[in-house]
């Protein structure tokens, strides 16, 4: 909502092409963002086959709903990991961290992280195989509809229902990613963090675990990018790094509003001091995509 305020100069100035560097190579990047529109074809596809042939057939053999999201959860995971091997063969995207095994066997946790693409939950999921993400309603009224209402948590529920929902899946094991902008990051300036993912956490008793998706400025996938656009002199490199664990026991003895205001800022100076160092020295990409 917040963009629509913005004049046509400030908009381009904040979200689309202004200082990026020129294209180094027009072929590159002509293939590059032609094969960027393909994958997304690609995964809106196998979104639809996942819940009209897939799911259905998961159902024949699993009758516990509990069971039935778990096992969804891991093979929509396992697609995703395969989706990325495919992005990274055909050179268009990397994924790259040095917790992964950190990620595959973290259980019962809350995961924040900024929002600088579209695949950031493509990602996400793809290294955290137990996982449920709170979409939004309108991703769930699209093609990828049918997998977010079998898997995973819908942004529009009353809150209290959400937190139950969350306190579910936590119970099970499952951890719940949560992009607290709201939003994508867009490529200047930085959207303030909401407090969701603070009162989600508060609520459940479940610990918080920051995430910094840094790596190449993702031009092409980020916020109102043009249709026919790319990083303009390399792939996407997808460089995701796990932060400390934040406490939620340590604010017991606050206040709900000043717990939710404390534990939000917590989060948002642990992903964006983390950014501020990365900014610094980041030897794997010739850009570094804002956070």
């Amino acid at each position: 909502m917040a963009a629509e305020k913005l004049s046509k100069e400030e908009f381009d100035e904040k979200y689309n092409w202004r200082d990026l560097p020129k294209v180094s190579n027009w072929i590159a990047y002509t293939y590059r963002a032609f094969m960027k529109l393909f994958w997304i074809f690609f995964i809106g596809f196998g979104a639809v086959i996942l819940a009209a042939i897939v799911f259905p057939a998961f159902k024949i053999f699993i009758h516990s709903k509990d069971r039935f999201r778990c096992t969804a959860q891991r093979f929509v995971s396992a697609t995703f990991r395969f989706f990325m091997f495919l992005l990274k063969i055909s050179g268009i995207a990397k994924l790259l961290t040095d917790s992964r095994e950190e990620f595959r066997n973290m259980h019962s946790r809350i995961v924040v992280a900024n929002h600088p693409s579209i695949l950031d939950t493509v990602v996400l999921i793809a290294l955290i195989p137990n996982a449920t993400v709170i979409a939004g309603e309108k991703y769930a009224k699209g093609v990828l509809g049918g997998v977010i209402k079998a898997c995973y948590i819908i942004n529009s529920l009353d809150f209290d229902e959400l937190c139950r929902r969350c306190k579910e899946s936590l119970d099970l094991g499952s951890n719940v990613i949560i992009f607290p902008e709201g939003t994508r990051t867009p490529r200047h300036g930085q959207n303030n963090f909401k407090k969701g993912a603070a009162r989600i956490a508060r609520a459940t008793g479940a610990n918080i675990i920051p995430v910094l998706i840094a790596g190449s400025d993702k031009f092409g996938l980020g916020k109102s990018n043009p249709f026919w656009s790319f990083n303009p002199v390399e792939q996407l490199i997808y460089h995701l790094i796990m932060l400390p664990e934040i406490d939620i026991s340590e604010y017991a003895e606050l206040t709900d509003p000043i717990a939710a205001k404390r534990i939000t800022q917590k989060c948002s100076e642990s992903i964006h001091n983390a950014a501020d160092q990365y900014k610094k020295d980041h030897p794997l990409t010739r850009t570094v995509n804002n956070v």
